[in-house]
Order: C-alpha cells, then sequence, then structure tokens
C-alpha cells in the first residue's frame, strides 16, 4: 500500500482524536502517514489539529497532517476512515434525557437503544447518508472504521452504503481485562471467546491453560458481597454468561430493574449517568483547548483501541484478532441474517474478516433478538421513511416497553420530533398522536 491515508470524522472529539493517534504514531511503520482532520466546528478542529501535531512531536513522528471543514475534500482519496461524530453535541444529549424523564421513563447512557439509542440513531442518520456519498465519490475503496453509538443501528444503516464498513467498540477488551483483574490471572495468559451484539455480548469461553476460569470468578462473587450488586454480575449469575458491556450500560437494555427504586438502590445503577459523562467531556475540551492556547504540554496516553491495530495490521500485514460489529452472514446462527453482530475478527494485509461463532446459547439470543429488534424497526423507518417504525421501535423496546403505556410511549415520540426537529430524516420529522 502507498503511504496510508487516515481520515477522522468529527475530529473535534478532541480528547478522543489524541488517544488514537498517540496509538498510530507509535507504530513506526505509521510514523509517516498522512492524516487529514474533518469537523463542522472550526474552533474544534483548529484545536485538534494543534494537538495532532503536538502528539506527532513526542512520538517523534513525521505526519502529513491536514485539517479542513469540507468532508469531501478530506475524505479525497483516503485509505482508512474513522467516524466518530455526535450529532447534536451535549444539548441534545440533555434533550435525551430530560424529556424522556418527564414521563417517568429512566436511563443511563442513552446511545445504543432505548429512547436515546433511537433518537441518536435517526439524528445521526442523514449525516452517515452525505459520508456515505461522499466516499462513494473520492474513496470507494476505503474501510471505514465507526465509532459512532449507536453502533449496532450505525452500521446496519451503512452496511448497504459503504463497500467495507466496521463498527469498533472497546467494551470486550475492557470486560476482559476487568475479568482477569478479578479472577487474578494475568490477561496475557488468558484465552476467550465473546460473541453477540454490540454492548450486549457474551462471554462464551474464559480459559487459562485449559482451565475454566468461570469457576475462578464463581468464588470471588461468592466471597464478595459487593461484586453481586452489579448489574452485569446479576446478569451472569441468571443467564450463565459474562456481558460484555458495563453494569449501567446494561441496566436499560433490560425490563426488570430501571422502574423499580428498589434494585436501582441494590445494584447501584446510575440513572442519568451519561449527562454527567457528556458535561465531563465538555470540560475535557475546554481544558485541552486551554493548554492549546497556552502552548502548555499536553498528556500524550494511548488507549488499546482496536482502530489504530486495524491500520498497522492492514499496512504491514501483522496478523491481529479485534472483535468488530459486522453484517450478520451467518455469524451467529440463531440471530437474524443481516443484523449487526459483534464476533472476532481476523485482521491482516487481506482486511478484516469475522469469524463465525455457531448459534449462542438460547437465553442469551432471546436477550439479543429483543435488542436487535429495535434496531430494525429503527433502520426501517429511516429506510422506508415510517414515523410510525420508530414507535414501534420503542413498543418493543425492553426498559421503554416495561415502563410506558402506549399512549404515553406515542406522545414521547412526538415530543422528541418536535425537540430535534430538523437533525432528523425528513420524512420521520411527522407527530403522530395528536
Amino acid at each position: 500500500m502507498k503511504k496510508p491515508k487516515i481520515v477522522f470524522v468529527g475530529a473535534g472529539s478532541v480528547v478522543f482524536t489524541q488517544g488514537l493517534l498517540a496509538d498510530l504514531l507509535a507504530y513506526p511503520e505509521l510514523d509517516a502517514v498522512r492524516v487529514a482532520l474533518h469537523d463542522i466546528d472550526p474552533e474544534r478542529l483548529e484545536v485538534a489539529e494543534a494537538a495532532a501535531h503536538q502528539i506527532a512531536t513526542a512520538r517523534g513522528a513525521r505526519p502529513e497532517i491536514t485539517a479542513t471543514l469540507d468532508r469531501r475534500a478530506a475524505l479525497d482519496g483516503a485509505d482508512f476512515v474513522i467516524n466518530m461524530i455526535q450529532v447534536g453535541g451535549h444539548d441534545a444529549t440533555v434533550t435525551d434525557f430530560d424529556i424522556p424523564a418527564r414521563y417517568g421513563l429512566r436511563q443511563t447512557i442513552a446511545d445504543t437503544i432505548g429512547v436515546g439509542g433511537v433518537f441518536r440513531a435517526l439524528r445521526t442518520f442523514p449525516v452517515l447518508d452525505a459520508l456515505a456519498a461522499d466516499m462513494a465519490a473520492v474513496c470507494p475503496d476505503a474501510v471505514l472504521l465507526n465509532y459512532t453509538n449507536p453502533m449496532a443501528m450505525n452500521v446496519w444503516y451503512l452496511a448497504g452504503k459503504v463497500r467495507n464498513v466496521v463498527g469498533l467498540c472497546h467494551s470486550v477488551y475492557w470486560t476482559m481485562r476487568g475479568l482477569a483483574d478479578l479472577v487474578a490471572v494475568p490477561y496475557e495468559e488468558i484465552t476467550y471467546l465473546a460473541a453477540g451484539v454490540n454492548h450486549q455480548a457474551w462471554v462464551l469461553r474464559f480459559e487459562r491453560d485449559g482451565e475454566n476460569l468461570y469457576d475462578r470468578l464463581d468464588t470471588a462473587i461468592a466471597r464478595d458481597p459487593e461484586l453481586r450488586r452489579r448489574v452485569r454480575v446479576e446478569m451472569y449469575r441468571r443467564l450463565g454468561s459474562y456481558p460484555t458491556e458495563t453494569s449501567e450500560h446494561s441496566a436499560e437494555y433490560l425490563p426488570w430493574l430501571m422502574r423499580h427504586d428498589a434494585e436501582i438502590d441494590r445494584l447501584r445503577i446510575p440513572v442519568g449517568a451519561y449527562v454527567r459523562i457528556s458535561a465531563d467531556n465538555v470540560h475535557e475540551y475546554e481544558r485541552t483547548r486551554q493548554a492549546v492556547r497556552d502552548d502548555a504540554e499536553l498528556a500524550i496516553a494511548g488507549t488499546d483501541e482496536y482502530a489504530p491495530q486495524i491500520i498497522h495490521s492492514m499496512v504491514t500485514g501483522t496478523p491481529r484478532v479485534v472483535y468488530g460489529n459486522v453484517v450478520n452472514d451467518g455469524l451467529i446462527a440463531n440471530l437474524p441474517a443481516g443484523c449487526v453482530v459483534e464476533v472476532p475478527c481476523a485482521v491482516d494485509s487481506s482486511g478484516v474478516r469475522p469469524t463465525r461463532v455457531g448459534a449462542l446459547p438460547p437465553q442469551l439470543a432471546g436477550l439479543n433478538r429483543a435488542y436487535v429488534n429495535v434496531n430494525e424497526l429503527v433502520v426501517r423507518a429511516a429506510v422506508e421513511g415510517r414515523p410510525d417504525h420508530v414507535r414501534h421501535a420503542l413498543m418493543v423496546d425492553p426498559n421503554t416497553s416495561a415502563t410506558l403505556s402506549l399512549e404515553a410511549i406515542w406522545r414521547l415520540c412526538d415530543d422528541l420530533v418536535r425537540a430535534h426537529g430538523a437533525l432528523l430524516p425528513e420524512p420521520l420529522r411527522a407527530t403522530l398522536a395528536d
């Protein structure tokens, strides 16, 4: 491959951009790559560009760095596109929490399924359409590495529009890091297999040299009553496999927890957590902006994210296994064909190749299918121009349907349609409850 060109779309997500660049430029083979930064916010783009130059200097790398508000110009000739946009920013996130809360609907992160995930997807799809059109025009063979949530809905929506797309999330990796700590076994010594859907995949195998490490996990849980106050531990005890996403995420994908005060207290569920996280992200950006203006040194830290690893493997041929979100083409036998699943993927110079996992245990597939039902209806709503399917998605969403009446669901959708307005696909801006 020629000197690869890597495009960051949504580069104004400065902290995330910094971490990915720190990883990329740590590889000697990638020290002279072409990096194109794009964002629609001029100030954030300027901060990202300054940070990128500082990271390159700290790494002793010699990348060619450009920054532009013109997305198509940034994409021209790209080999890899990293997408990390957040349409509507912090204000839209607050709206996704505040309006449902008026109806008594509790959320924790609101970026995957549920009311927040559905409307985040609907705000994102029009921008994905434009991104896909630009890629088709100027870099049709580029690999799109998507970090934007809701991961499964976005990759499903993009699958027919972009030739090569893989969704990336760090949940499997950090779950296994955490489990290794819980059982007191070095991460480098464990082997594992996980599969399912993004933010609700399952650890199907957890071993060291043939030893089933789940036995050690059971001992740790039995010893520590505080561990039993985690949603994901509760799911493991009831379902038999450990989920690969944090408790605060996992809680809002289930019908049994968020409407019960006692369960929120028992399992220490942080209602509204992402509003605080989002505000912290804004403050972190402001600190970075001030550091750049003061010509102060930035903290340079890697992330262990998959995108830099994939790029390095494809450029150098170094074989790796990562976890990716891809279209289910027989990869998980008892989840619907065409949905987006999270499975191990082999990577080398030939690209990203998903692994066929077979069938999940039926209780796990049953929960995943509830999640997939929401995904499908949201994607269909956008593709077919069906505002009723937005309501149908929330009628089958586990947390929403367990909390609200049908009439409340439809009125809540109307309130969010009015609030998000022109950010939504034009055919989905209709209110239906009146």
